[in-house]
């Protein structure tokens, strides 16, 4: 975000100002996590599956019974896969060394067909559990085949899981997540996925409750250390005597870390949203407006009036504009008039979109995304080789040199779509990459249910090995009640803001009536605040860094803050006041600013 020195000086001297009153009423986050959390009692990270609550059943194939033909045997390999190395090791975690002991289940007919197990202590409402273990396969083509853990009730009806794409000779661990409203009679784990023809292997399934007080303490801690500095306030020698025991007064006025929302045209009319988006965002995305259905509906026929409008709008705030989107993968996305045209016509149609678009908007947008959801669609693709993608990538770079351009996709960080696994990613990536793409950062949307945060953050840990940047483009929860949605949004924004490949959260809307999935706004439409918007709001003020105190003997001035922009104010003779404007970037070593009167 560029700001003039002034600008900073009279965004700080409104802090200053108003500092008392800008809580609204919000109390901060304590030292463990949300508010109150000291006095939440942590999950139990008891396994439920087990029987009389030891971990050596009599038989690998103790509470195991075959779905639809399916047959079982119990095997042990003799060579586990290791546990998996993370620097996540957080107590309480759902995690064991695997012990090779597996169940086998052959002669399936159908895709449906697999083995389950009843979950032997009923899960309590409204708590999030893990699901976590290892599968593969045997049989059928080659490649891999999707296995999926459901979790359901007695009566069928699913509360959640995860899936996993599993390799013949190899295994894969499975992770996934459910919760239940109300308290089911019974529950159990259904084990399926794969093609007939193809056995499925399982190895020390488990569910547990996810220990949300052990990872947010976990998470302040790698907070501290991912995205704050020491910081040195250095007055020159010649005025330590002047400055020695004077107040002091250090005030963060923007984060270095881009934290904003989509808009729309209809969204910027209501003044309780643009308020809020004003006050707590820094960055903004056109929700619609930017898209090519939106901008030539009809052939031939374009306007960049909306996007014009809303982009003025961000101009008269000073909110950069992420780009989204040139193209869109997905064939439902695409308008009629485009899906109708045969491959030449499309060929010159897409070149008149990166010409028009990107011209129009040269220098303008800081990142672009090229062609949205290619995990997810092949719509250009199927119809003019496999190198178009790569082909808008370099098209764009070359008319507008400057914005990094991003993919984008969704379900990257749930492990609920074998579509959009982080190795499926990262496969796309590289392949841009060696098409001559400059690819430039990887969006992960974020349109998330039931996160669970080492998920989330093995996710990121994969992406992250790419060595490009991250950004959640796309961020928002959907739960209707309030206090589970408080504690989602929270779970997701804690494990982006703490992972040092994430570069940038947006949220995906955030006022009732102006947001794209439903139960998801952190303002209601009246203008009050949300159990989740109050949260949003918490965390904000958290991850701002204010300090006060007096100049030491040496003509020093010592804090640790946040990156970011900042500016101190230092009490001078005759009631007067010095402000100097500075920032504080990322750096492992102290940072020592000479702060020049």
């Amino acid at each position: 975000m560029a700001f003039a020195k002034e600008e900073v000086v009279a965004l700080a001297m409104k802090v200053m100002a108003d500092e008392q009153a800008a809580d609204n009423g919000v109390k901060l986050m304590d030292d463990d996590g949300s508010e109150g959390e000291e006095e939440e009692a942590a999950a139990d990270p008891v396994n439920l599956l087990l029987f009389g609550g030891s971990e050596e059943p009599e038989s690998d194939l103790a509470g195991w019974a075959p779905t639809g033909s399916s047959a079982l045997t119990a095997h042990v390999d003799p060579a586990p896969p290791p546990l998996s190395a993370t620097a996540e090791d957080v107590p309480g975690e759902c995690k064991r060394k695997p012990t090779g002991r597996y169940v086998l289940a052959a002669n399936r007919a159908d895709e449906k067909d697999g083995l389950s197990r009843e979950i032997s202590q009923e899960p309590k409402a409204k708590v999030t559990y893990r699901v976590t273990g290892w599968v593969s396969v045997d049989g059928g083509p080659d490649g891999g085949h999707p296995v999926r853990v459901e979790v359901r009730s007695g009566e069928g009806s699913g509360f959640g899981g995860g899936v996993v794409l599993a390799e013949a000779g190899k295994w894969a661990e499975i992770k996934g997540a459910f919760r239940v409203d109300d308290q089911p009679r019974r529950a159990e784990v259904y084990v399926h996925g794969p093609p007939a023809g193809v056995d499925i292997k399982v190895m020390d399934l488990r569910v547990c409750a996810v220990d949300r007080v052990a990872r947010l303490r976990h998470l302040r801690k790698k907070t501290d250390k991912v995205r704050k500095r020491d910081v040195v306030l250095k007055f020159n020698p010649s005025a330590a005597d002047a400055v020695n025991g004077a107040s002091i007064r250090v005030v963060q006025v923007d984060n270095a870390v881009p934290i904003g929302a989509c808009i729309c045209k209809a969204a910027v009319q209501n003044p309780a949203f643009v308020d809020f988006f004003v006050k707590h965002f820094n960055w903004a995305v056109l929700e619609n407006e930017l898209k090519w259905y939106y901008t030539e509906a009809n052939q031939g026929q374009v306007s960049y009036a909306d996007a014009d409008e809303l982009i003025a709008f961000c101009d008269r705030h000073k909110k950069p504009v992420r780009g989204h989107c040139i193209f869109w993968a997905v064939e439902n996305s695409v308008q009629p008039w485009v899906r109708a045209l045969n491959p030449g016509q499309l060929k010159a149609a897409v070149e008149s979109r990166i010409r028009s678009l990107v011209s129009r908007y040269n220098g303008k947008f800081p990142c672009y995304e090229v062609n949205n959801e290619m995990l997810h669609g092949s719509f250009f693709r199927q119809r003019l080789g496999d190198d178009i993608d790569a082909h808008m990538f370099r098209e764009t770079a070359a008319i507008d040199p400057a914005p990094a351009l991003f993919v984008n996709d969704y379900n990257v960080e749930n492990a609920n779509d074998p579509n959009a696994t982080p190795e499926k990613y990262v496969a796309l990536i590289t392949d841009l990459q060696k098409r001559g793409a400059s690819v430039g950062g990887i969006g992960v949307q974020g349109h998330v249910t039931l996160p669970v945060g080492d998920v989330i953050c093995d996710a990121l840990d994969k992406l992250a090995a790419t060595e490009l940047p991250v950004w959640i483009t796309e961020l928002d929860v959907s739960v209707a009640d309030e206090a589970l949605r408080a504690d989602d949004l929270e779970t997701v924004l804690r494990e982006a803001f703490a992972h040092p490949a994430v570069e940038g959260i947006m949220l995906w809307g955030f006022m009732q009536g102006h947001m794209w999935r439903d139960h998801g706004q952190l303002l209601n439409a009246d203008g009050t605040l949300s159990e989740a918007g109050r949260r949003f709001v918490g965390l904000r003020t958290e991850w701002t860094s204010h300090a006060r105190g007096k100049v030491d003997g040496d003509g020093n001035f010592k804090f640790r803050g946040f990156h970011g922009k900042y500016v101190v104010e230092l009490a001078a003779g005759a009631g007067g006041k010095v402000r100097r404007a500075f920032d504080v970037q990322k750096g492992d070593a102290p940072l020592v600013l000479d702060m020049n009167l």
